[in-house]
């Protein structure tokens, strides 16, 4: 495993790879790597013959009063991670290498970069946007592996590279958890052993809310409502948003849609948390017993005679 600092070592890999004819994968990451990461590296490794993965905590994404300089940085851990996977190239540059003195110039997706973690975190997704604009442009990618626990972000950057033109292919993994259902990320070790357990009300809440859609429900508004009370419920948790929305365009939802996705981030006692789960109503065979009505709100093909 090739371990580089600069832009044009990463370029001269790469180049050499390409002249074997070989798929390119690229796996951006900020470090302090678990299981979830390690499903986007094996996914890589499984697709694709040479594997990119960059580890660096990107200050632009983290707004004032985040814990940029507290954020975990175990490069060592990482690094052994990396190998395991199978990583051919781990690019990990330094913050005067991605933003040198005189930096001026900022990618903004519209829209998507407003909403739910936009409206709590403004100038996060900007700062998302042009890492990963430039980590493609170093890296030139066939493609991009992402996870789906960050939602609104692989849609995001899948807006972006379908605007752009940009010849990537954006895979999203699906979203690693631990046994109990509490989704992995590198904030969790922060959790004391009290809001570890508290924190389970965020899958919890999710679930019922995918079962609740999946039988039928069609006031997703009142789905939306009590979604948000049991989890201002549980104890020690503040709620920033806990909603249903369109599965592509994150627009609120009051009735079903053939594609949704049920989104919630909340402080878990003073740990920033994030989860998800998408809501496919066209997987429902017609012979499941969902109503007429129910289907055509949704978009639902009829049920065949």
């Amino acid at each position: 495993m090739i371990v580089v600092d600069s832009a044009a070592d990463v370029r001269d890999a790469v180049r050499a790879a390409r002249e074997r004819g070989v798929r390119i994968a690229l796996v951006p990451t900020m470090g302090a790597l678990h299981a979830g990461h390690r499903s986007l590296l094996d996914a890589a490794r499984q697709r694709c013959d040479f594997v990119v993965a960059t580890i660096f905590v990107n200050p632009t994404q983290f707004g004032p009063g985040e814990d940029f300089s507290t954020y975990p940085r175990p490069i060592e851990a990482d690094l052994d991670v990396c190998r395991a996977a199978g990583v051919d190239l781990v690019f990990r540059p330094a913050a005067e290498t991605v933003y040198p003195s005189g930096f001026a110039t900022f990618v903004e997706v519209a829209g998507l970069s407003d909403v739910l973690e936009g409206a709590f975190r403004p100038g996060h997704f900007r700062g998302v946007a042009t890492i990963v604009l430039k980590l493609l442009n170093v890296v030139q990618p066939d493609a991009l592996f992402v996870g789906q626990k960050d939602y609104q972000q692989q849609l995001l950057l899948r807006r972006m590279c379908a605007d752009l033109d940009l010849p990537v292919e954006v895979v999203a993994c699906p979203t690693v958890r631990d046994p109990d259902g509490l989704a992995l990320s590198s904030r969790n070790v922060r959790l004391a052993p009290d809001d570890r357990w508290t924190a389970l009300a965020l899958s919890a809440t999710l679930r019922e809310v995918r079962a609740r859609l999946l039988a039928g429900e069609t006031d997703v508004a009142a789905v939306r409502r009590e979604m948000r009370a049991r989890l201002e419920a549980a104890p020690s948790v503040r709620v920033d948003y806990a909603t249903v929305a369109d599965a592509d365009t994150l627009a609120e939802l009051d009735s079903p849609r053939l594609r949704m996705a049920a989104l919630v981030a909340a402080r878990v006692g003073g740990v920033r948390l994030i989860d998800n789960l998408p809501i496919d109503l066209s997987v429902i065979p017609a012979q499941a017993g969902i109503q007429p009505a129910v289907r055509a709100a949704a978009g639902c093909p009829p049920a065949q005679a």
